[in-house]
């Protein structure tokens, strides 16, 4: 996996953020939504050949969760394919306390060989599903 920017990750699928300093979500222009996951966040459990990533929406706060929830529920809605760019840190507590994650060091990684789905979505939590394509 090559370490790239935010900006030159989403745009390897084609998506330019919103506001790269709080957007983690953004629409292609062929319809697959790309997002930005904690690499923390990946979840054991899944079904063989499948990887999960969870989190909670209240984890944290402001323009860029309110983008993350609209984008989630229109992909959700229309099952629309979830494109990844995981995120890794060395703070992990401090992304955990919802404190702001724009400020921290941080590295992206394209994952260009999974292909998602919102998998469940509630209020509160949301789990999106990837396979490899």
């Amino acid at each position: 996996m090559a370490k790239l920017g935010i900006n030159a990750a989403f745009a390897a699928y084609g998506a330019v953020l919103k506001n790269p300093q709080w957007s983690v979500s953004a629409w292609t222009p062929s319809g697959e939504l790309v997002v930005s996951l904690w690499d923390h966040h990946f979840r054991k459990g899944a079904p063989p050949g499948m990887m999960d990533f969870a989190d909670s929406f209240a984890r944290w706060s402001g323009h860029g969760n309110k983008e993350f929830r609209e984008n989630l529920s229109k992909a959700y809605a229309a099952e629309s394919r979830i494109r990844l760019v995981v995120a890794k840190t060395d703070q992990i507590a401090h992304v955990e306390a919802g404190e702001d994650a724009s400020k921290i060091g941080k590295e992206f990684f394209l994952r260009d060989d999974l292909v998602g789905l919102v998998h469940e979505l509630t209020a509160d939590r949301y789990v999106i599903r990837f396979k490899r394509q």
